[in-house]
């Protein structure tokens, strides 16, 4: 189990920076379309993928948006964040083995507790995949929650 704390509104800083990284596996694409409901044979199909400006098959642009909002929620501001928007640019495609990073940076506090923040994923190559911005309602207090561990998933 992992246990987290949030950075509450008085204490997040204009500069101060989190990360957030993850593979990008077979599983991840069968299970975010199931999920979605997206079936593109663009992130499913090989053959039909390698007919396509990509030449192979590519992660679904939101997953960049999922792994976003797991960096919100889970690192900066953390537990008790909630998302009033989200602006993305894809600048790359995601392909199945990519390592994502989602770095955050706050760039603005607001009133009545809300924040901006930068919001970009990178591949290992430190190449910009997505660029993005958010604007969240930070939490008021400082809280430590414990992670909820899911059970293991087949796709078969």
């Amino acid at each position: 189990m992992t246990q987290v704390t949030n950075t509450p509104y008085e204490a997040l800083e204009v500069g101060q920076t989190a990360s957030f990284s993850k593979t990008v596996e077979e599983r991840d694409i069968q299970l975010f379309a199931a999920m979605s409901g997206d079936h593109n044979p663009v992130h499913l199909d090989a053959e039909y993928a390698a007919g396509t400006m990509f030449k192979e098959r590519i992660a679904h642009g939101m997953f960049s948006g999922a792994l976003i909002s797991a960096a919100v929620a889970c690192q900066l501001p953390g537990p008790g964040t909630i998302y009033i928007g989200q602006q993305m640019s894809f600048q790359k495609p995601v392909k199945i083995g990519d390592t994502l990073t989602v770095r955050l940076e706050i760039l603005e506090k607001l009133p009545k507790f809300r924040v901006r923040i930068a919001t970009n994923v990178y591949n290992q190559r430190d190449e910009l995949v997505v660029a993005g911005e958010a604007e969240i309602l930070a939490p008021r207090k400082q809280q430590s929650v414990t992670l909820t561990e899911l059970p293991a998933i087949s796709i078969g």
